[in-house]
């Protein structure tokens, strides 16, 4: 009788382990965001592609609180070729960036490194074409790293801090754990992981998919 009750309460302390183990994981889980190749524009390069004072149309709003997607779109010029139709979004910047895949920049001639929002010393430029005119971007066509945006009250919660580079793990049949995912913390956020259509593609996930963050 006493071996039976002490093999139920081991079976009963590995359920509790299973369970809390799970839990864990899904506590540190965020959705995820692909996000395709976009524009951002400055006020300067805003009116010279699409007229004086111009403001950009809000069609939908994107993950981030503020963030959105334009109906204004723009033509990227490469020295081999052209991406056509690429969205903008708002709202406008202090400097303007172009976000594109590594296929991206082979279509274009353009070398793109890997590098977070807003770093964009020593990046390459482009010519960007909208209806009104045009314009010589000097720098700013950057490929994203990949990274996960988190308000500072969840952040705290999950253990992680602005700057840190995390693994994450994405599940499914093509699953895979990423390395060197940027956690970026501001209380401007919403919790979301962002990746390229590459990478979305590659692991076989799309929007809303979740992504578990780990700590070891």
């Amino acid at each position: 009788m006493e071996k039976s009750q002490r093999t139920q309460e081991e079976f009963l302390r590995l359920v509790v382990k299973m369970v809390v183990e799970e839990l864990c994981k899904w506590e540190r889980s965020v959705p995820i965001g692909v996000s395709n190749r976009h524009v951002h524009l400055n006020r300067a390069d805003m009116d010279a592609l699409f007229g004086e004072g111009s403001e950009l149309t809000r069609i939908k709003d994107l993950g981030q609180p503020g963030q959105y997607a334009a109906a204004e779109t723009v033509t990227s010029q490469g020295s081999k070729g052209e991406l056509k139709r690429m969205r903008v979004l708002g709202p406008l910047r202090d400097e303007s960036q172009i976000e594109i895949s590594i296929g991206d920049g082979y279509m274009l001639g353009v070398r793109a490194p890997i590098r977070e929002s807003g770093q964009l010393e020593g990046t390459p430029g482009i010519r960007v074409v909208g209806p009104n005119g045009e314009v010589e971007i000097k720098r700013g066509v950057i490929v994203a790293l990949r990274h996960i945006h988190l308000d500072p009250a969840t952040a705290e919660h999950m253990g992680v801090h602005d700057g840190q580079l995390v693994r994450v793990e994405v599940g499914g049949l093509r699953g895979a754990i990423l390395n060197n995912v940027l956690i970026r913390v501001s209380d401007k956020y919403a919790p979301e992981m962002h990746i390229d259509v590459e990478e979305a593609n590659a692991l076989g996930v799309k929007n809303g998919d979740q992504a578990r963050i780990i700590l070891d």
